[in-house]
């Protein structure tokens, strides 16, 4: 693929990048007015996020047979049209339609991700470390402004509803930018092999990459779900509790750029996948035993491990595109390691708060994090650096 090409997809990608984790982002912020409106219990509001994640694990899993039924082009197109779909549902004020929305969105959001690394794999693969990186920022970005407006659109747009609602226009928009810039290009007929292709269960690579992301994914959703709380718990605001929320998103960002390019330069997945996942280590040990100042405080370890949380998941990623031989074979290995990775981050943060109520505080909650960092070092020495094209013809 020619220079002008690689960065028409780029720009592609990243259009619909940006839609992948805003819809979910739109809604805690407006949880209280749906409670409200609606008439809920807080564990029925939170129990639609919670399917969410776990749409996003069945359509992780179904995402390769997507991806190989329609071609990887046209399905990445229709799972963000997914997404702009279950956002106009949950435009209608009914605890049905949430709950409907919510499923629909998280499954249009599984299937992307697995035919993102697919895409990638086939159309950017010289590549795959940097523009794995720049998408994961893409989402991280859209999700970071949908959930600064949330809130402000509602108001002036005068219900919840109507917000949550609004978020289909991007969403369609990048849809339509996408379609014109693959329009003509000639994406092979997926063959009838492909199409049939099982998850890799057996492969010994595909379940240490599923191994890493469970790891990625538990850290991910159980810090943004219980570190603020902790803070909460020991007489912080809850306002500059919040903060420690903002400061561990920005801090994903960077990582996510730089690490996985440095990656994949050096050719050192391992060195880079265990030294940011050694941060979780660390800040998870810090909240326990050194949670506040004037001893470095709750600050650094949210950066520490918002560092390893926007560095964890492309990098991921892009071993995946480097050691799978083709397209198909790369979008089952992600299906299986985001669909096995989602399952773990839906009941996460659930096992997370049990240890909560059952010991009267966070420390044993926390301490799940430094399990996830273990079971990410772990699976990244078992991966290793030497590329190799593992055998998927699994069944």
């Amino acid at each position: 693929m020619n220079g002008r090409s690689a960065s028409l997809v780029l720009v592609g990608l990243l259009a619909l990048s940006l839609n992948l984790r805003a819809a979910l982002s739109a809604y805690p912020p407006l949880l209280g007015q749906v409670r409200e409106t609606l008439g809920i219990a807080a564990g029925t509001a939170g129990a639609a996020q919670t399917g969410a994640i776990l749409a996003m694990a069945a359509g992780s899993l179904a995402g390769p047979r997507v991806g190989a039924r329609f071609g990887a082009v046209r399905a990445l197109g229709g799972s963000v049209g997914l997404v702009a779909l279950g956002s106009l549902v949950r435009g209608v004020p009914a605890l049905s339609a949430l709950f409907a929305g919510t499923l629909v969105i998280g499954l249009g959001i599984g299937v992307a991700g697995v035919l993102l690394t697919a895409v990638v794999k086939d159309r950017l693969a010289a590549r795959a470390g940097a523009v794995s990186g720049a998408y994961v920022v893409a989402m991280m970005l859209g999700s970071t402004i949908v959930g600064a407006l949330a809130v402000p659109v509602a108001v002036a747009l005068g219900g919840w509803s109507y917000s949550l609602a609004l978020w289909a226009v991007p969403a369609l928009l990048a849809v339509g930018v996408w379609a014109a810039i693959m329009r003509g290009s000639g994406e092979a007929r997926p063959s009838e092999a492909a199409a049939h292709r099982r998850l890799p269960w057996r492969d010994p690579f595909a379940r240490l990459a599923a191994m890493y992301q469970s790891g990625v994914s538990l850290t991910v959703y159980g810090s943004l779900t219980w570190v603020a709380p902790a803070y909460v718990d020991r007489g912080w605001g809850p306002a500059t509790a919040g903060l420690l929320v903002a400061v561990w998103s920005v801090a994903q960002m960077p990582s996510a750029l730089v690490v996985p390019s440095l990656a994949e330069r050096s050719g050192r997945f391992r060195r880079w996948a265990t030294a940011t996942a050694s941060c979780t280590v660390v800040a998870v040990l810090g909240m326990v035993l050194l949670p506040e100042p004037p001893l470095v405080g709750a600050w650094s370890w949210v950066v520490l491990i918002g560092v390893a949380c926007g560095a964890g998941f492309p990098l991921g990623l892009s071993v995946i595109a480097h050691r799978t031989p083709d397209p198909a074979a790369s979008a089952a290995t992600s299906g299986l390691a985001l669909g096995v990775g989602y399952t773990v981050a839906g009941l996460g943060p659930l096992l997370m708060g049990v240890l909560v109520d059952l010991t009267h505080g966070y420390a044993a909650a926390l301490l799940v994090l430094l399990g996830a960092a273990l079971l990410q070092i772990a699976a990244a020495i078992g991966i290793g650096d030497h590329r190799r094209e593992p055998a998927t013809a699994a069944g």
